[in-house]
């Protein structure tokens, strides 16, 4: 019979601990439409973010010139978590992260500006159906 070393134990303890880290199915052809606002505000920009062919969009942000992105998946549990960056040559950059449960988006997003401070900004969203 043998014997597993300690290093051994602790990395199969380890995968079976992680398995909220795997990597999610893409959610290339959901679409949900909601609201874009800045930190603090009662009402923003309506928003429709796109997830296709491995991208992510989102139409509140065309306006500035932000480009869509590749984005990420992970699983968490019950949701998927994802992330992007968009940029826009004029506005600079937004780091999006968020995570999707059943049908309902959530999302922060982080504005980045040559010379400003980070400006927080939330979208919520429901999928279209």
């Amino acid at each position: 019979m043998k014997h597993l070393s300690l290093a051994h134990a602790g990395a199969l303890l380890l995968a079976a601990a992680v398995p909220a880290l795997a990597v999610a199915e893409p959610l290339d052809g959901r679409v949900f439409q909601g609201v874009f606002l800045e930190r603090g505000k009662t009402s923003g920009d309506a928003d429709t973010l796109v997830f296709k062919d491995g991208r992510f969009h989102s139409s509140a942000c065309d306006q500035y010139g932000y480009s869509d992105a590749p984005y990420r998946t992970v699983a968490a549990g019950d949701a998927v978590r994802f992330e992007a960056e968009t940029s826009s040559p004029k506005y600079g950059k937004l780091y999006w992260t968020g995570s999707i449960r059943g049908s309902k988006l959530d999302a922060t997003v982080m504005m980045e500006r040559k010379g400003k401070p980070m400006l927080e900004n939330w979208v919520v969203a429901a999928e279209k159906n």
